[in-house]
């Protein structure tokens, strides 16, 4: 018999614990988009090595493993357990550091950057009006990207390429009955959603050639296909992985 991975492991534990993921997230303070994909064997998540090695061992606590025995098997199926630093190679004592001597405040230097500051200003008023507006040609300012909170789905608007108006495309529709997890990947890879569906919501996603689809409940949603509704999806709690491709283009024929 073939064992079980880290993630199946860590499901059939909780599952076996009558334990929900949203518990779970709320015992270990970890987000149930990373839990999810923790389950499938996904640690893409976690942040590297170290932060993925502490939520295995904070989920295996929380379903009732042995914490310490679920890391050495995810170190087993991972290249080992990473190597511990020594402190001598951090801290070099024996190197001698230069502190600069400290000098009293140099009152012309400061003078003078005042006076040119002045200066630099009284002429941006008077070739600028008198507008309190400084305009620049060509620049525009960066938003910052906003900052995302946790449990919060995250969703990438892949770029049309050049020929995506050439390719057939697909549209998939989810409607969730209950919340369940949802993974939805364009053919080239390319992340479109990750995160909780909520009960009653509906997302819609259409992109060339292929969808890639990950359920965590496939009896909480139901998913329409180019308008048709896909049957045998699965039965409740049933985690499915299923990939729905476009209609092919019919080829034009050349005339004689």
């Amino acid at each position: 018999m073939q064992e079980q991975s880290i993630g199946a492991m860590l499901a059939a534990a909780r599952q076996s614990a009558g334990l929900t993921v949203a518990q779970v997230s709320a015992a270990t303070r970890i987000r149930e988009a990373i839990i999810h994909a923790m389950e499938q064997d996904d640690y893409g998540q976690c942040g590297g090595q170290f932060y993925a090695r502490g939520h295995v061992r904070a989920v295996a606590r929380a379903v009732g493993l042995d914490p310490e025995a679920t890391v050495h098997l995810y170190d087993q199926e991972h290249g080992g357990a990473p190597q511990p630093v020594r402190a001598a190679a951090v801290f070099q004592a024996d190197k001698k550091i230069n502190v600069p001597e400290r000098r009293g405040p140099n009152w012309t230097m400061a003078l003078g950057v005042a006076l040119a500051i002045v200066v630099v200003f009284g002429m941006m008023r008077v070739l600028g009006g008198s507008g309190d507006h400084v305009q620049t040609a060509g620049v525009r300012q960066a938003s910052a990207r906003p900052s995302v909170p946790p449990n919060t789905p995250i969703t990438e608007t892949p770029k049309p390429s050049k020929s995506a108006s050439s390719k057939s495309m697909v549209t998939v529709q989810i409607k969730a009955k209950r919340s369940s997890y949802v993974n939805v990947h364009d053919a080239e890879g390319r992340r479109l959603f990750s995160g909780t569906l909520k009960a009653g919501k509906t997302s819609t996603w259409r992109t060339p050639e292929k969808v890639d689809l990950v359920l965590s409940d496939a009896g909480a949603v139901s998913v329409l296909v180019n308008g048709k509704r896909v049957k045998g999806l699965g039965g409740r709690g049933e985690a499915v992985r299923r990939s729905f491709e476009a209609p092919k283009q019919p080829t034009r024929q050349r005339a004689r």
